[in-house]
């Protein structure tokens, strides 16, 4: 019931009514949204905002949909890392800047390369928390091409910890979510950590 709320569908409102708003926000902070700089300021931020939350608009199970299945029997993990992305904080929609790490074993089918990328721009492109776009990718990936298992591993720093609040720069947070034989297998889970370059930092516990 709660995911379903999430995904509910909401009534937009239009750009003006958008750029009001920004407006409010430019007089809330003591500024005057009629000056000379600050004129074109509510349609830049809208269209900066539409830029930002694009992935509202695009259905994450749709990219992984088209797979391949003449893989000549391969079945070794396929591993993505240092994969980039920028979203914003849902708590406080200041910027999350990081990198995702993907891998998984195949089970007769693959993937283009380039849907993980844009797996995770989709999730992205979204308020987020960390945590909850770690699961999102993982079980994406799990649903659609059931494979043998799935690993995601998201590296990140939040902008709510080094510019508001604690003032901590410097801070990254790590979180992982390992699927099938990720999860059951020691040995897989090191490989995976291997590859996306952990180990020489200490790895991650077992997840």
């Amino acid at each position: 019931m709660a995911a379903s709320r999430t995904r509910a569908k909401v009534a937009r409102p239009t750009e003006q009514e958008a750029a009001e708003a920004v407006r409010t926000l430019i007089r809330w902070a003591g500024d005057d949204p009629k000056r000379e700089g600050l004129l074109d300021t509510p349609m830049r931020v809208v269209r900066s905002y539409r830029e930002f939350f694009a992935g509202y608009g695009q259905d994450p199970n749709a990219i992984l949909a088209r797979t391949f299945s003449e893989v000549e029997g391969y079945d070794e993990m396929v591993v993505m890392n240092d994969i980039r992305f920028e979203s914003h904080c849902e708590h406080h929609m200041v910027p999350i800047i990081g990198k995702a790490h993907i891998g998984y074993l195949p089970d007769r089918r693959v993937v283009g390369i380039s849907k993980l990328a844009r797996l995770v721009e989709i999730y992205a492109k979204r308020l987020q928390i960390q945590e909850k776009m770690t699961v999102q990718i993982a079980d994406s990936l799990q649903s659609v091409l059931q494979p043998k298992g799935v690993a995601v591993v998201i590296e990140a720093a939040h902008q709510c910890m080094t510019t508001r609040g604690v003032h901590k720069p410097g801070v990254g947070l790590v979180t992982s979510r390992m699927l099938g034989a990720f999860r059951t297998n020691a040995a897989t889970r090191r490989e995976f950590f291997a590859t996306i370059g952990l180990t020489a930092r200490g790895g991650l516990p077992n997840t």
